[in-house]
């Protein structure tokens, strides 16, 4: 006798429970090969179960195009901090502006390096050092930065925070998608257990050949073994 195999795969399940649902919908509870408490089960997580993994999928198509969206945004973003630095490093060499100026900023007078802008945690903290630094020293009667300003720069680090908020937001979402599913999916798998327990339990006097094919009627899934497949290819040969 080939060993029943219960669903692997989410696609697997939904298949399962559906062949059961389709065949208990049509006919009357005497003739179900399993039980009717085991019906209304079914029909409310095979409902919540495909919605919730079909939920999940939309989110996860959402969280890749945006990631491509997000990535060319934070490519802007440390591309003018970084290019604004360097520009007011360069002002600093010629000897448009002291080396002081770079204490604005939070840096070192006597390094003219370029911070790390590779994590959004470094994005997010040198933009906000950055932007003030240059306001700060504005206003104590500096000569702007151009190209790029400050005002350009703070529209592209305006940009960043923005998406990266919602980014976050779409991955949190996605997450908690995911740990939903997980919980369905302990009970999705005891449903279906039940549920061919009690679709065996039915046929378990009819013949071998008889029994399988009943049971496969309802979605039971049987896989044969190597020796089984191996006689059955000899008997047939």
């Amino acid at each position: 006798m080939p060993y029943r195999r219960l669903p692997n795969t989410d696609a697997a399940r939904i298949r399962a429970m559906r062949v059961a649902f389709d065949k208990g919908r049509v006919l009357p509870p005497n003739k179900m090969a399993y039980s009717s408490k085991t019906l209304l089960r079914l029909q409310k997580f095979l409902s919540d179960f495909d919605l919730s993994i079909q939920n999940h999928r939309k989110t996860i198509l959402s969280q890749n195009k945006k990631s491509k969206d997000y990535n060319e945004i934070v490519r802007k973003s440390r591309l003018y901090l970084t290019h604004f630095l360097k520009v007011m490093n360069m002002a600093i060499l010629r000897g448009d502006l002291p080396v002081e100026t770079r204490a604005f900023y939070g840096l070192p007078t006597n390094d003219y390096s370029v911070p790390s802008l590779n994590t959004d945690n470094e994005l997010t903290s040198w933009g906000k050092r950055i932007i003030e630094g240059e306001e700060l020293r504005i206003r104590k009667g500096g000569s702007p930065i151009t190209n790029p300003t400050i005002a350009v720069v703070k529209v592209r680090y305006a940009n960043f925070l923005e998406a990266m908020n919602f980014y976050r937001v779409l991955v949190k979402r996605c997450l908690d998608d995911s740990e939903k599913i997980n919980e369905i999916r302990k009970e999705v798998d005891e449903i279906i257990l039940q549920l061919w327990n009690e679709i065996e339990a039915t046929f378990k006097d009819f013949t071998e050949e008889k029994r399988k094919s009943e049971c496969e009627n309802y979605g039971v899934v049987y896989f044969y073994r190597k020796t089984e497949l191996d006689k059955a290819l000899s008997v047939e040969a």
